[in-house]
């Protein structure tokens, strides 16, 4: 795998760690550079105050030659001065470029030409002229162990002879060394504390990101999960990407959850036309099955036992003509405008059921006086969604009926206590013939549905924690209000 392929939460660490190490690096080689030349500023400094005090003593006695007294002097910065002790020779040249007095006799004896003292003095000597006419002259040949700094020794522009201070190269390498050692190592205290504190931040920006993924990738296989919020609670480009994320995760389970119930609606329609389909065509032999029952009752002398297999079979197709007619629902009925009176006449309606269960139930409709919906129908809704609350919440249970007009709709809720439903048996909760309790031919909740539908509204059902809502929505302006008179009798 190449670095440019591993995952952020890798390469931000990585490349954070990189550039930190980058900079330390470059700040210390500038440190480096700076430090190596501060160290030949200090020697040339101190060169130029040793040698400036010393040839301002010299001159007399040199003048007077005094040769006692002259190595005297130059001996005397190195048991007095702390300055000094960063050179390691002085040496007094004379005139005639030769070794007047120094403070290392046994290395530059006296009276020697410069030439005789080895090659690095062989270059000095080459380039002396230049030093003579120098106030101060700085000599550092390119591998050479020593730095050496001229200071003329001269007054009232008479000229006796030259000082020469030698400064060996090791005493830099070693002040540099240390210097370097002491910035390598807070190199490394800061390199200690940053790359830590930077693979952390860089995880800790890449842990939501790779979440964040791990979710959108996650989206085509139908798992749209949630993101906790506290796992980045700032308000930076990562903080957006979050909240971005869960507007995009509420819309997609909005839209599936539109496209489940469009679903639903549609199956449900096309089992409510195939039914209604059948419905009719059961109806036709059905009523002539009747009507010859009824002939033959009227006309015929049967005996007992047929007379018998005969109320026997009306009964039966009495219960057929019935159950077909169940799913024959039309909202295209003649009826009156829903009042309140028509839910007072609902509640005494359910009222046996109650008392014989022990229902406790909380009546509480707030609707105007009249509303444009057909009472029939509406009621019809309401007492098969009470009657089916009351069975569920069971002896001694609780229901609670509310209804309300928001804007242009009423809104009814039917609650109950009991045993909750599970997810299967909510999808299939408005299918014919599909009944959950003992009791009950499955047609209620079927009927509640196409009544609901046809007058352009929406009923659902939720269940959990013991607890089941039935809410239905019904557009008091729809199309299906001028389908019947306004007036007509109770």
């Amino acid at each position: 795998m190449r670095l440019f392929d591993l995952s952020l939460r890798f390469k931000m660490p990585l490349w954070g760690g990189g550039l930190i190490l980058a900079t330390a690096l470059a700040l210390s080689a500038s440190f480096a550079l700076q430090t190596w030349d501060y160290l030949h500023q200090e020697i040339q400094k101190n060169a130029q105050d040793l040698g400036r005090s010393i040839a301002h003593s010299l001159f007399p006695v040199m003048l007077h030659d005094e040769v006692w007294q002259a190595y005297e002097l130059v001996s005397r910065p190195f048991a007095t001065s702390q300055n000094a002790a960063l050179a390691e020779s002085l040496m007094v040249l004379d005139s005639a470029a030769r070794v007047y007095v120094s403070s290392r006799p046994e290395v530059h004896p006296v009276l020697s030409p410069l030439a005789t003292l080895g090659e690095e003095f062989q270059a000095l000597e080459r380039v002396f002229p230049r030093a003579a006419e120098a106030e101060v002259f700085v000599l550092e040949a390119p591998g050479a162990e020593h730095i050496y700094v001229t200071v003329p020794i001269a007054s009232d522009g008479v000229r006796l002879g030259t000082l020469i201070v030698a400064y060996n190269k090791s005493l830099i390498s070693e002040r540099f060394t240390q210097l370097l050692k002491n910035a390598l190592w807070i190199t490394l205290l800061v390199l200690a504390v940053l790359l830590p504190v930077t693979a952390y931040w860089g995880r800790r920006m890449m842990q939501p990101m790779r979440l964040i993924t791990e979710r959108i990738s996650a989206i085509g296989g139908g798992e749209i999960e949630a993101l906790d919020a506290s796992l980045y609670p700032y308000h930076d480009e990562v903080g957006q990407l979050f909240r971005a994320y869960e507007d995009m995760r509420a819309r997609l389970m909005e839209k599936a959850e539109l496209e489940k119930q469009m679903l639903t609606t549609d199956r449900l329609a096309a089992l409510g036309r195939l039914t209604a389909s059948i419905a009719h065509e059961i109806n036709n032999p059905l009523g002539g099955m009747l009507n010859s029952i009824s002939t033959l009752k009227k006309h015929g002398s049967p005996d007992p036992v047929t007379q018998k297999t005969v109320s026997l079979l009306e009964r039966g197709l009495t219960q057929i003509r019935e159950t077909v007619a169940a799913l024959l629902v039309e909202a295209k009925v003649k009826s009156r405008p829903l009042s309140r009176s028509d839910l007072d006449d609902v509640r005494v309606l359910v009222s046996h059921a109650t008392k014989k269960l022990a229902t406790q139930i909380t009546w509480a409709p707030d609707i105007p006086e009249s509303l444009a919906l057909p009472s029939t129908l509406v009621r019809q809704v309401l007492i098969n969604l009470l009657l089916n609350a009351i069975a569920a919440a069971g002896h001694g249970g609780q229901v609670a009926l509310r209804a309300i007009v928001d804007g242009q709709q009423l809104q009814l809720s039917v609650e109950n206590t009991g045993k909750s439903m599970s997810t299967e048996q909510l999808a299939h909760l408005f299918e014919p013939f599909t009944s959950f309790s003992e009791s009950g031919n499955g047609l209620g909740l079927w009927i509640c549905y196409q009544i609901v539908t046809q007058l352009g509204g929406t009923i659902r059902a939720e269940s959990a924690l013991e607890q089941t809502r039935f809410s239905v929505t019904l557009p008091v302006d729809s199309p299906h209000a001028a389908n019947f008179p306004q007036n007509l009798p109770d």
